[in-house]
């Protein structure tokens, strides 16, 4: 972990803004897995965006963005958010998106199939066309004219656009995970009661 938590007695104004902010669309969005340490510190990317607020308010603020578009279900999402956490293998967005897509109606082998960078056979033609973008963006490259036609017959215009931001937006966390060696709850040393 190569930037310690922050706990909230240490905050500066800026820092205490957004954490009442991250703590509030933490609680609406983020249930199942461990956000904070017991002193109120953040976990996972919510610790680099303390960092630097600026740029952590920015993200959030896009993460609210993506996150209220509704034009994919949130099994597709799911999908998506894995398929990229396991492309980066990024350990803590794994570890908190496994329980996300398990409440989100994933069944278990399809979950350790995706983190583990595969296609399930078994996931319903629109998971896997999202399977598909997803893996394909993250390639890097155009997105094959195939895979983003079948993105747009099965969820529109709006959802081919919110699964290519997300897409774009969850690599961004990746990349913070993984440049900032962000482990899983439990895998850190942990100096806070």
């Amino acid at each position: 972990m190569r930037l310690p938590p922050i706990p909230p007695s240490e905050f500066n104004d800026e820092q205490r803004d957004l954490y009442d902010t991250l703590r509030a669309g933490i609680a609406k969005q983020f249930q199942g897995f461990q956000t904070a340490r017991a002193d109120g510190a953040l976990l996972g990317a919510f610790n680099p965006w303390l960092h630097e607020p600026r740029i952590g308010r920015a993200v959030w603020e896009l993460t609210e963005a993506v996150s209220a578009c509704g034009a994919l279900p949130d099994n597709a999402r799911q999908v998506a958010i894995l398929a990229t956490g396991a492309r980066f293998k990024a350990a803590f967005e794994l570890y908190a998106h496994v329980r996300i897509a398990r409440d989100k109606g994933l069944a278990p082998d399809e979950i350790a199939t995706i983190t583990a960078g595969q296609r399930p056979a078994d996931l319903s033609p629109d998971e896997a066309a999202v399977y598909d973008a997803a893996t394909a963006l993250n390639a890097g490259g155009v997105l094959p004219g195939p895979v983003y036609a079948r993105i747009q017959t099965a969820f529109g215009p709006r959802g081919i656009a919110e699964l290519i931001h997300l897409v774009g937006l969850y690599a961004m966390v990746c990349t913070t995970l993984n440049g900032f060696d962000v482990p899983i709850p439990g895998q850190q040393v942990d100096p806070a009661p």
